[in-house]
């Protein structure tokens, strides 16, 4: 098997997985509990509510009619992608639907529940990003935005599903919208860290008048080396050394301890780094 298929393969592997957890999720713990939390899944939670309907069969419906509009828009490459999330999320919702029957979920501590739920939504929707493709339906419209009037995709977002969000409060009461928006919040913080990693490293850029003491510092206490390159201040036009040293976090208060007891004045911008390479 060449390498083209192996991507391949593991990019299918990871929709699979990432199409699986969202729509066990949705049965177990946002359907029960009524919780809006945007999208198409949003929209299909409160019209069960309102009239019954099978919430499958509205997701498909508003990823076909989401669909459409990405090929007339956004022309056939962009709408490929969806494609394979439009057409088996539903079906999946519905394979899923009586998962709740096998897995019994307590619904005393409903905080407790969304946080869970959060986390691994935050999960599933990473592997969806790392797969390559997306999951259709609503954010599709925020592409749209993005290219016709240049509106950023983050914002769009966060409006048409703030917009649902809130109907879905007008239904289910204030409280169930706070859980939906801490749901958000978590599963978008774990989005981060799949996508990214958990950041081992941190980056150090200094500025000070006491370089070579704090060189020192770094380089014999600390066992790390530096980095120093010359900048420009844009309002004074001074030249000054900037220098950039690499730590693992653990010993990240030591290096801050360290540069303010050497220069109080110190000026130093600290950052993580996910991705340390080629360093002896």
């Amino acid at each position: 098997m060449n390498q083209v298929w192996k991507n391949q393969l593991n990019r299918t592997l990871l929709l699979t997985v990432s199409l699986v957890l969202n729509a066990a999720l949705y049965n177990l713990f946002l359907l029960p509990l009524n919780l809006v939390t945007g999208g198409t899944s949003g929209v299909a939670t409160i019209t069960r509510y309102l009239y019954g309907f099978d919430p499958s069969i509205i997701i498909l419906l508003l990823s076909i009619a989401c669909a459409i509009i990405s090929f007339m828009y956004l022309g056939v490459k962009k709408t490929v992608r969806s494609l394979a999330a439009c057409i088996c999320y539903p079906i999946l919702v519905k394979l899923f639907a009586n998962i709740s029957n096998t897995i019994i979920i307590d619904p005393a501590d409903p905080l407790l529940l969304v946080i869970f739920a959060g986390a691994l939504s935050g999960v599933a929707n990473g592997l969806m990003y790392k797969s390559g493709y997306n999951n259709g339906g609503f954010p599709v419209i925020s592409q749209i935005l993005m290219e016709k009037y240049q509106i950023p995709i983050v914002k769009s977002s966060l409006v048409i599903n703030m917009i649902i969000v809130a109907i879905g409060s007008f239904f289910f009461g204030t409280t169930n919208a706070l859980y939906a928006v801490i749901f958000l919040y978590i599963n978008s913080i774990v989005l981060d860290k799949v996508l990214l990693g958990i950041s081992n490293n941190k980056a150090f850029y200094i500025i000070t008048d006491k370089e070579d003491e704090i060189k020192e510092y770094i380089i014999n206490s600390l066992n790390h080396t530096i980095t120093t390159f010359e900048v420009k201040g844009a309002f004074l036009k001074t030249k000054r050394n900037v220098m950039l040293t690499v730590i693992p976090s653990r010993e990240y208060y030591r290096l801050t301890t360290g540069i303010k007891e050497i220069d109080e004045d110190a000026f130093f911008l600290v950052t993580d780094s996910y991705q340390v390479e080629g360093a002896k």
